[in-house]
């Protein structure tokens, strides 16, 4: 994903110490069922579809905005599906994050699934049950994002 100008900004002072940074993730799914995809130009890895809130932006504009830039696909956030922190990335230019995600499961409401922006390699809807081989943290997304249960969260044990 582009490194959004106002990361850019911060970098310029704070160098590549960890930023703890918003994330967002759409598991969007159209009337058959099906859930869309991304294959990122990045690494290769088949993903929901994820992005960084703008300073400001709520979370369901951004899961919205990004689904539509990254894949043409216009849709609507029906519900939280889950919150968690995710693991330390150090980048190959040295730059580090770590990302609180927030994950919306959305429906699509109109648009064509395709290539959009230089994001993606490929874009398309999958079967749950023929989904290509991705993280299990992402099938984890899709998994939530289907069941009925209340938001999902994570927990540190006491001590």
């Amino acid at each position: 994903m582009p490194t959004p100008e106002f990361i850019t900004e911060i970098r310029a002072s704070a160098g590549h110490q960890l930023l703890w940074l918003p994330g967002v993730s759409a598991v969007v799914f159209d009337d058959r069922g099906r859930v869309l995809l991304g294959q990122r130009a990045d690494n290769g890895q088949w993903t929901v579809i994820t992005g960084i809130p703008d300073p400001g932006e709520q979370p369901a504009d951004c899961a919205v905005r990004e689904v539509e830039e990254e894949t043409g696909v216009h849709c609507v956030p029906e519900r939280v599906v889950l919150i968690r922190s995710g693991r330390r990335v150090e980048y190959p230019n040295g730059d580090q994050c770590q990302f609180m995600d927030v994950t919306f499961r959305c429906r699509a409401v109109g648009g064509e699934a395709r290539v959009n922006d230089d994001e993606s390699v490929q874009v398309g809807w999958f079967e749950v049950d023929a989904l290509p081989p991705m993280h299990e943290r992402q099938v984890f997304r899709i998994k939530q994002a289907l069941s009925d249960e209340p938001a999902w969260f994570e927990t540190t044990p006491a001590e």
